[in-house]
């Protein structure tokens, strides 16, 4: 395995790295006119076909520096389009980044009259089944659901061309690789493979080693790579105070994301800022997908400036401008602490980042930002403090709630709930859709298969993105604050 961390030229362009002429122009048309590092050091060596492990943070530009070899191959290929055997397949580990992918990819897929779709559990299978059969190019998806649907015989990857694994550590953190090996293994062993992922560990390792021939490895940074532009600090607040400190950190203008450990304290912080006059919505695993879109939508265009979110936005939330990352219940690693503080300071924008640590966590909080590789600004607070407004900025306008109305939560199991990952049943409503107390987003998006391959029964409509017709959404991807996504 060669490897490869080559400067950057400052006159580099698209166009010289290869990029064929359709894509330029679509890239160009939403702002997007000079390469990330991590684009201009993998688009050589792809574009010419190789193999490439690509190791970059999240935020680094990695989407687009696999959507571009990708597309142009199919595009180069000039194969048919057939019914349940896609092209190219992209690998993702949760919904929220299958969704987030495809809107950075479907608009380049329209220039080359390219067809997407994602993939994913906690929907109705039917809208997938019947995108399917119209023959697509491109598939974005979660492992889970796509082995139940390629075990109901809807789709096949024999025809293949590109395969990408996209936040390949992410994968092998929750226990996915089984699947993903299984995956990869239904896959041509003639066909251009890409990995991008934020760490090359062991695990990552193994795949490279059965999968990739001859892969040439670019490394433009790691997750532990400092961001210039993030400050880190860390409140100490006594626990009866930490209460009224959150709600004073996350009352600024900006936009803010806010982390807890569990899915109750995020749909329990949501109410209780929204009821105090600051309009917050959750993020979490036991929402309904529609729930999910709704709230990230209401997030991204700023109609409500707070995302109280766990674990399950650490990645593939990708949203411009978020200018505050409070990790209001610090996280237990510190992997997962890099990954939820990298949802600012995003493609060269500023950031803060805070972490609230109660007495009892002092000892926890010092040895993950050690193991981080941080060294945080540090100071006892209470409410009043100046140092929190100085990092919130100035206080927005109260704003008096509406009545409050339950997000849909996915109901929890029983004779017709198979898992979300799984071609879940993702019916709606008839049950007391109680959360469960742990957040276990290391299954709540795409469990791997093994089941008996059963037909889903749900009724809910899954994300699908014909290039015929791109979503709106998907032009949030190229927006001329070039997004590092």
């Amino acid at each position: 395995m060669s490897e490869h961390t080559p400067a950057v030229p400052s006159a580099v362009s698209f166009s010289k790295l290869g990029v064929p002429a359709p894509l330029v122009t679509a890239l160009s048309r939403r702002g997007i006119d000079s390469p990330f590092p991590i684009q201009a050091a993998t688009l050589p060596d792809s574009l010419a076909g190789r193999d490439v492990l690509g190791r970059g943070r999240t935020g680094s530009g990695k989407t687009v520096a696999f959507a571009l070899p990708t597309l142009a191959a199919l595009a180069k290929s000039g194969r048919r389009r057939n019914p349940g055997a896609p092209r190219a397949l992209v690998l993702v580990p949760t919904r929220e980044l299958a969704t987030q992918v495809a809107e950075t990819i479907t608009p380049l897929a329209t220039a080359l009259d390219l067809r997407t779709m994602v993939i994913f559990g906690g929907v109705g299978q039917g809208p997938q089944v019947n995108t399917l059969r119209r023959g697509v190019d491109v598939v974005i998806a979660t492992p889970g659901r796509l082995e139940d649907l390629i075990g109901q015989r809807h789709v096949r990857l024999d025809e293949i061309e590109v395969t990408v694994l996209d936040e390949a550590d992410h994968m092998a953190d929750l226990g996915f690789l089984p699947a993903v090996k299984r995956l990869l293994d239904a896959t041509p062993q003639n066909g251009q493979r890409l990995l991008f992922s934020a760490t090359l560990d062991n695990a990552i390792d193994q795949l490279v080693r059965r999968y990739l021939h001859s892969p040439v490895t670019h490394s433009v940074d790691s997750a532990a790579s400092p961001v210039p532009a993030m400050t880190h600090h860390v409140f100490h607040v006594s626990r009866e105070n930490k209460p009224a400190v959150v709600r004073e950190l996350v009352a600024g203008q900006g936009r803010t994301l806010a982390f807890t450990r569990t899915k109750h304290a995020a749909k329990k912080l949501a109410k209780q800022l929204t009821a105090s006059g600051i309009p917050a919505v959750d993020l979490h695993g036991n929402l309904s997908q529609s729930a999910r879109q709704r709230n990230l939508a209401a997030f991204g265009e700023g109609t409500t400036r707070v995302l109280v979110a766990t674990d399950i936005a650490a990645r593939g939330i990708h949203v411009d401008d978020v200018t505050l990352v409070v990790h209001v219940d610090p996280p237990s690693e510190h992997k997962a602490y890099l990954h939820r503080s990298g949802r600012t300071a995003r493609a060269g924008a500023e950031g803060v980042v805070v972490t609230v640590s109660t007495p009892d966590e002092r000892g926890d909080t010092r040895t993950l930002m050690r193991q981080a590789g941080i060294r945080p600004t540090s100071v006892d607070v209470a409410p009043g403090h100046p140092a929190i407004e100085a990092l919130s900025g100035p206080v927005a306008e109260l704003v008096t709630p509406s009545p409050v109305v339950e997000s849909a939560e996915r109901p929890r199991g029983g004779s017709g709930s198979r898992g979300p990952g799984r071609g879940g049943s993702g019916r709606r409503g008839g049950g007391s859709g109680q959360p469960r107390n742990s957040d276990a987003s290391r299954r709540e998006d795409s469990r791997p298969a093994g089941g008996s391959g059963r037909r889903s029964g749900g009724n809910g409509s899954a994300v699908v993105h014909q290039s015929s017709t791109p979503r709106s959404g998907g032009l949030a991807q190229f927006s001329s604050g070039r997004r590092g996504r």
